[in-house]
């Protein structure tokens, strides 16, 4: 049987465009001459509908478009694809998250999620009934079963999870000869690893192939890569259960939509993509060169990752172009060539507000890098409207001496700048802080956390660090020149608010702080467990005190794109008003 996998791009409520994007893919797929075609996971309403979900025109709208693929669709390729639907049982939540295949004009299979997440950036146990039994879709002389993404999540240890319902032996002892998986599963670096190790060791356990259908593009802070995959046996189970005879057979693209397919009769050198050829085996040994756990492979694919969630951002907001403060520190140099990869140099505009404070050299360096990248640039000195500040504040100040509350004063007169020409020109604003400052805080609220979205604001300081090298590694390996000017990557970072202020007179070094806050907010260590991994005490404590007491902070920060196991936001909700037990 030939089985086609339409990697597509939803838009979360655009049932119109959605349900053209499934016809165009599904005909492409005729036009293959694929028996069957299958969709991600919710491909009809976009993934994640939240609490759209509540009104009952996004519920209506949503099975409306699934009768009208009905009619639409040709009808003799059988469609698989994802949708929101009423519960079928006499119990339980209102809806369903339901996998549905489309033959003949008719909705001849239907399968009810099972596992329902509450982790992470998931809440689907708030809206959705769980499935009640599992069925097989007899087709082509295939038993094919339906896992819809987590359902194949049990196989693993998530923290925090526990499943009693197991969908997946369900299917196996029917005797299913052939398991799909539609999957709304998010970018995290290193997680196709383990999405393929975990579909291998299904295969071996069942011996039979397994299509694991992603969904592509992002949706607010959510990322997905795509990169779906066949895994299929090449040896009988009696012969050998090695994992090596399940190899990898089809791959899909990373941050595109793709339609490949494959023929489960087909004996020839695996079809991979690009993607996978560019990375030894698919999953190399990482070679690190940056020190931070990620290599020269996965840091390009975070690039991608970021790209992609800058790009559909805007595009599924309505912006067509956006701004940023380039301050010639390395947090903004990142963001400003991050959003020209995204949606062209013509499209984003740099604006340089220089003060005091701000180095000749800094000054220089943004504009070395606006010319680089050939976007627009211009120059908003701020020092008489600080002056006007100053002066208006002086009484009430009862001249105290120069602290943070004037050093904060010039963030937010930048701030106030940017928002400005976002409102004149429909533009939006793109914050540069990453993740390192947003933990502690170092950061100021209605001033350079002023935005629309955060790209880098799921990053740590040492990771922008290597994405920087890297980015210069490739661009001198390609035209022998580096695009982002080394001085930024070589001076020490600074806010330039005050005189010869650099970060690390506030914050750790960020070599030190990114582990610990590593340690801390993606393995949930405490204290003591983080100094008997050999970590100073009061330094582990003082970290962890000022992480809770920035909550406040974080929570009225733009959205930041998630490219990591735990990000601020959807990933990690936490109370601002409570005591702080850790210490």
């Amino acid at each position: 049987m030939r089985i086609a996998i339409a990697q597509i791009n939803s838009t979360i409520g655009d049932f119109s465009g959605n349900k053209e994007k499934l016809l165009a893919f599904a005909n492409k797929a005729r036009a293959e001459k694929a028996d069957l075609v299958l969709f991600p996971e919710l491909a009809v309403c976009g993934y994640p509908p939240m609490d759209l979900l509540d009104q009952d025109r996004f519920v209506e709208l949503n099975i409306r478009t699934v009768h009208i693929l009905q009619r639409e669709l040709p009808p003799d390729i059988a469609v698989g694809l994802g949708f929101v639907n009423r519960n079928p049982y006499s119990r339980g939540k209102n809806l369903v998250n339901m996998y549905g295949i489309i033959h003949g004009r008719e909705l001849a299979f239907e399968q009810v999620k099972t596992l329902l997440p509450t982790y992470d950036v998931f809440d689907e146990a708030r809206n959705f009934e769980s499935a009640q039994k599992w069925n097989v879709f007899e087709y082509k002389g295939e038993r094919i079963g339906v896992a819809i993404c987590e359902d194949v999540w049990r196989e693993t240890d998530t923290p925090g999870t526990f499943y009693v319902k197991d969908p997946v032996k369900e299917l196996l002892d029917q005797g299913i000869s052939l398991l799909c998986v539609p999957s709304a599963s998010p970018y995290v670096a290193g997680k196709l690893k383990v999405r393929r190790n975990l579909a291998e060791r299904i295969a071996v356990r069942g011996n039979i192939p397994l299509i694991y259908v992603n969904a592509v593009g992002a949706n607010d802070q959510i990322v997905f890569d795509g990169r779906s995959f066949v895994v299929a046996p090449t040896a009988k189970a009696e012969d050998s259960a090695s994992a090596n005879d399940y190899p990898l057979r089809l791959t899909a693209k990373a941050f595109e939509e793709d339609l490949v397919v494959w023929d489960s009769g087909e004996t020839a050198q695996p079809s991979l993509s690009e993607d996978a050829k560019q990375s030894p085996g698919f999953f190399a040994e990482k070679d690190d060169p940056y020190k931070v756990g990620l290599s020269r492979y996965e840091l390009d694919i975070l690039e991608d990752a970021l790209v992609m969630g800058i790009k559909d951002y805007m595009k599924k907001c309505g912006f067509t172009r956006a701004h940023l403060g380039l301050s010639g520190g390395i947090d903004s140099a990142l963001v400003a060539y991050l959003g020209v990869k995204a949606i062209g140099a013509d499209n984003i505009a740099c604006f340089s507000m220089p003060s005091r404070f701000s180095s000749q050299g800094s000054k220089d360096d943004a504009k070395e890098l606006a010319d680089n990248l050939g976007c627009r640039y211009e120059v908003l000195p701020i020092e008489q409207t600080f002056n006007a500040f100053l002066s208006t504040l002086e009484g009430v100040f009862e001249k105290k001496p120069f602290d943070v509350a004037e050093e904060n004063l010039q963030a937010r007169i930048r701030g106030t700048l940017l928002m400005g020409f976002s409102n004149k020109f429909n533009s939006m604003l793109l914050t540069t802080g990453n993740k390192s400052e947003l933990a502690m805080g170092y950061c100021t609220l209605y001033g350079d956390m002023d935005g629309a979205l955060g790209p880098i604001g799921d990053v740590f300081k040492t990771e922008v660090f290597a994405l920087c090298r890297r980015i210069n590694e490739r661009s001198i390996a390609a035209n022998g020149k580096a695009v982002i000017p080394p001085a930024i990557i070589d001076k020490p970072p600074s806010a330039e608010l005050r005189p010869n202020q650099k970060d690390q007179d506030s914050l750790p070094p960020y070599e030190v702080l990114d582990e610990i806050l590593r340690l801390y907010l993606y393995d949930n260590l405490s204290k003591d467990e983080i100094v008997r991994k050999g970590w100073d005490a009061d330094l582990a404590a003082r970290i962890i005190r000022t992480v809770a007491r920035a909550e406040f902070k974080r929570r009225q920060a733009p959205p930041v794109l998630k490219v990591s196991p735990r990000a601020f936001g959807m990933g990690r909700r936490m109370p601002i008003a409570r005591v702080i037990y850790e210490i």
